[in-house]
């Protein structure tokens, strides 16, 4: 059972090209969003579509295969986990940021 704690997959479309950064040592960080769209009826039969962005984080390998294979619009599926940080502004504020760390990548 623990393979399933704090465990994300998710079908969705690419929202923007990706970002890469390339750390010292070679090391890579992806970051892109993912749009994930489910349909249903409502009570009075009406089709209502609602989309949720997800923010991704992909280091090394994935971030990798992210660099050179995907943009925007591209239908992907993956796995990781769910992780949240916080950050301050530069006017002092404190945010909060929720993002899904990705562990695999499924293309399609």
């Amino acid at each position: 059972m623990s393979t399933l704690r704090n465990s994300v997959r998710l079908i969705g479309r690419v929202g923007n090209n990706p970002e890469v950064k390339n750390f010292d040592g070679g090391k890579k960080v992806a970051t892109l969003t993912l749009a994930t769209n489910e349909v249903y009826y409502n009570d009075k039969n009406e089709k209502v579509e609602n989309t949720q962005w997800h923010n991704l984080v992909a280091w090394g390998k994935v971030a990798e295969i992210i660099e050179k294979f995907i943009e925007k619009g591209k239908e992907i599926a993956v796995e990781g986990k769910l992780t949240y940080r916080t950050y301050d502004d530069k006017e002092g504020n404190k945010r909060y940021v929720t993002e899904i760390v990705i562990n695999e990548i499924v293309l399609f």
